[in-house]
């Protein structure tokens, strides 16, 4: 079981990520057709191919060097507020990663940490108000109880897994506080948010990646 993941397990996650984006693209806009735009797959799935794309011409050799360069192709490729959202996501996670080659659990959990704080201060969103947030806080949360009470780095990103699952079902029967989704007030309810759904598969491939790499 990895102790730590460098940047060859942040590349595979980054890696992962993509091929499920790709995979449940039809879903993820299926889900925002509902509720939004009904661009959250296919713009996700830009976004990623473009991250992977950039990542193929070669990689950065520190984890900051690395997440930036994710978050300013998510920011430059994505349209909608996922790109905005996902991009500072990453980019604060590479702040607060600095410029080190690997992660031990309590540095990763630090820089989600960062990174959920930063979507905060962007898109303002708190608890129930139907999006990405939903997913990634209870996610980050668990992730340092799970650090705290002295899990490895694959089980404590399992445990954030399942907590982000569990935060992306809650949001069906929620009304929409934020974006698009807000404006069909109470017929938002009944419908996943497609921001918490990716979040998720976000954090699934990162428990994979941090249980599988070596």
């Amino acid at each position: 079981m990895m102790a730590s993941v460098d940047t060859a397990a942040l590349v595979d996650w980054i890696h992962r990520f993509r091929d499920v984006i790709a995979d449940k693209r039809e879903w993820l806009t299926e889900l925002d057709s509902a509720i939004g735009d009904a661009d959250h797959g296919a713009n996700m799935a830009r976004g990623m191919d473009a991250v992977v794309a950039k990542l193929d011409t070669g990689v950065p050799d520190t984890v900051d060097e690395l997440l930036k360069t994710v978050g300013m192709t998510l920011v430059s490729s994505v349209g909608g507020a996922s790109g905005p959202l996902y991009g500072t996501l990453f980019l604060r996670m590479g702040m607060a990663a600095g410029p080190v080659t690997e992660l031990d659990a309590a540095a990763l959990a630090a820089s989600l940490r960062a990174g959920l704080d930063g979507i905060v201060a962007r898109g303002k969103a708190e608890a129930g108000d139907k999006t990405m947030f939903d997913a990634m806080a209870p996610a980050v949360d668990a992730l340092d109880a799970a650090i705290a009470e002295g899990a490895d780095l694959g089980a404590a990103t399992a445990a954030a897994a399942t907590a982000a699952a569990a935060g992306r079902d809650a949001t069906e029967p929620l009304v929409a506080r934020k974006g698009r989704a807000s404006y069909l007030g109470e017929r938002s309810a009944g419908h996943l948010d497609p921001g918490a759904a990716s979040t998720t598969l976000l954090f699934e491939t990162l428990a994979q990646a941090a249980t599988e790499s070596s």
